[in-house]
């Protein structure tokens, strides 16, 4: 009898040679969620026997947590100490970053942590080349910076390594929900034009993760995978940018062909090894995180205008309260905000109110 491995290996080169088409979606989908439940079953066996392979341990710190993948001697360490505190090993051969690598970007008055991880290879999401932990690390970050250089700018070998380890890059979770029922089979409601799957595919996938009498309501257009991963769940939806670097040292054309490429990513052409684009890069990263910065004006005092609370945009009044210490949201008696979200100078706002990048607020508690 075939081993679980076998038998994803058997259903992969399937799916490889078969012609997808309108025709055979049915079947390529079946076959996908079909080892999609024995990859589970593999993690689930490899987690129980304790060879999951752990992870870097890294403290998290900061306002977010922010890690550099791609594959070796592409910058990384440069560019970690350029824009931060930290002092990673630099060479120009391959696996010069061993361990993963912590410094601080203090940026706009936020204090971003960054982790230089070790490059990532073809086979990392298997396990290769200490991919596991690498891609552990990453899971724990609030963005991804993906690094090329003009010289290995193969992104889809590095965002298929990360997609197999259920990390999905500048995506949404689909809008799906499940509830499982006592009778009635498999019956799916959709609130949109499904294009790329039809009702009978997704019970069929429902039906291969042992689900008998299910009611499956889906209110965004899907893919086959992102059913998948609603299935099987534990998959991370993380901002992504991307930097190609080194761009000082290749012709314009082939870093504009590199650039077109990819420009769904909006890429940012660097050359950390001479100071190009750091300022760039910083920004990028401090925009991305979508960061806000609030100055706080103590009642009958001066604003503070050199440390701004960061906060996350669309924050409001109460989000601000909470984090300068809870009782502020039970004493609240009125706030007054000067800046981009205020209609006029001092304006008088509740606890709902939303504010803007650079504002200045006052809260007024009972005492």
């Amino acid at each position: 009898m075939a081993t679980i491995k076998e038998q994803v290996d058997l259903l992969e080169e399937e799916i490889r040679n078969t012609k997808y088409n309108k025709a055979t979606q049915h079947h390529v989908g079946k076959l996908k969620a079909k080892v999609a439940k024995l990859k589970e079953d593999i993690e689930r066996n490899r987690s129980s026997s304790g060879k999951g392979g752990g992870g870097y341990e890294v403290k998290k710190s900061g306002n977010a947590t922010v890690s550099i993948v791609g594959f070796p001697s592409v910058g990384k360490s440069t560019m970690l100490n350029c824009i931060t505190d930290a002092d990673s090993e630099v060479g120009s051969y391959n696996f010069t970053t061993l361990e993963v690598v912590p410094g601080t970007l203090h940026h706009h008055g936020a204090n971003i942590q960054v982790l230089d991880l070790p490059g990532l290879i073809e086979g990392a999401s298997k396990g290769k080349g200490r991919g596991r932990q690498v891609i552990s690390a990453a899971r724990s970050s609030d963005l991804i910076i993906l690094m090329l250089d003009v010289f290995s700018p193969d992104l889809d070998l590095l965002t298929r390594e990360l997609s197999d380890s259920k990390i999905r890059l500048n995506e949404s979770p689909p809008n799906i929900h499940l509830t499982v029922n006592d009778a009635g089979g498999i019956e799916v409601a959709s609130t949109c034009h499904q294009p790329y799957m039809t009702e009978e595919l997704i019970r069929d996938m429902v039906r291969t993760y042992g689900f008998v009498n299910a009611t499956v309501v889906v209110r965004s257009r899907i893919k086959p995978y992102q059913l998948i991963d609603s299935l099987t769940g534990g998959v991370l939806y993380l901002p992504t940018i991307l930097f190609i670097n080194k761009v000082d040292l290749a012709e314009a054309e082939i870093v504009s062909k590199i650039i077109d490429k990819y420009r769904s990513y909006n890429p940012l052409p660097i050359a950390v090894g001479k100071n190009q684009g750091i300022e760039q890069i910083k920004d990028r990263i401090f925009d991305t995180l979508r960061f806000m910065r609030v100055f706080l004006k103590p009642q009958g005092g001066k604003a503070d205008l050199e440390e701004p609370m960061v906060v996350k945009m669309g924050s409001d009044v109460e989000s601000i309260c909470n984090n300068i210490h809870r009782d502020f949201v039970h004493n609240f008696r009125y706030a007054r905000v000067w800046g981009p979200s205020a209609k006029f100078p001092g304006q008088k706002v509740g606890l709902f109110h939303q504010l803007k990048d650079k504002d200045i607020l006052s809260v007024v508690i009972r005492r």
